[in-house]
């Protein structure tokens, strides 16, 4: 398999010790480029950092996750904004809205997805999207923007069908991961996920969360890490009836397409 993992937390504390393996193990899985996600203010900067150091196989996001909402000010917007300047940040965000945690209030939740939405506006460049039990107030903040925003990703997509059918009327991507393969969760996914058309599903392992549960065998640690993506795509494929290497193809197409990878990516 050819794959590139769109939404991977290679800045997170837990890759500090052995990053260099992880890449090389990633390699060695078929993953031919990572998309490192940008959550915060600093974790942006050390996104862009690691796509710096590592060109051909790493870019990178800059935005701030909802659980940081309260922290977006004036400063930071003036960051994300230098980053974004920089080709190797290839798309705003992680941004949107998390009810199912609640750790910004909602108002400042609000305040800095349209924020962070209206620098897609100003760059252009597409949206790496979040919404945990928050579906009715995305819509409203995302839906009359839609037609002036660049390509749009809702990461991580977890929701029911109306969810699903709401963000391909957007002509939203959806990103899928290893929550397809959690038995207590995931099985409502495995049966509508065959509802997204082909050009508009992607993949990512959003490490180092979310490993996947039917990994056998177990690994020793519940770290999860883009080498375990090719798992991921097989059980999507199983889901909606196709062959996994064909869908591996059809993916990787879509990411590279979604963040201007030609050049960097080779096609398939």
């Amino acid at each position: 398999m050819r794959l590139v993992d769109i939404g991977a937390n290679l800045t997170h504390e837990s890759f500090r010790h052995d990053l260099d393996a992880v890449l090389a193990h990633a390699r060695d899985a078929g993953i031919e480029h990572l998309v490192v996600t940008g959550a915060s203010r600093q974790g942006s900067i050390d996104a862009r950092a690691l796509a710096a150091a590592h060109p051909t196989f790493l870019s990178a996001t800059a935005g701030l996750h909802p659980h940081h909402a309260a922290e977006y000010d004036a400063d930071t917007e003036a960051v994300f904004a230098e980053l974004l300047a920089d080709p190797r940040v290839r798309a705003v965000g992680e941004t949107g809205l998390d009810y199912y945690r609640d750790l910004a209030p909602r108002a400042a939740q609000q305040f800095a997805f349209e924020r962070q939405l209206g620098l897609g506006l100003a760059t252009g460049k597409p949206l790496f999207l979040h919404q945990r039990d928050a579906h009715a107030d995305f819509m409203a903040i995302l839906a009359p923007l839609r037609d002036r925003l660049g390509a749009t990703c809702v990461h991580c997509f977890t929701g029911v069908r109306e969810e699903l059918i709401d963000y391909l009327d957007l002509d939203c991507h959806i990103g899928i991961t290893g929550w397809i393969c959690d038995e207590r969760r995931g099985t409502h996914l495995r049966e509508i996920v065959g509802l997204i058309p082909a050009d508009r599903l992607l993949v990512e392992t959003d490490a180092p969360y979310l490993l996947p549960r039917d990994l056998h065998p177990k690994p020793s640690h519940r770290r999860n890490e883009p080498k375990f993506l090719p798992h991921i795509v097989r059980a999507i494929a199983a889901a909606r009836g196709e062959d996994p290497m064909a869908l591996a193809e059809t993916t990787t197409r879509n990411a590279i397409r979604f963040f201007g990878l030609e050049g960097v990516v080779a096609g398939v």
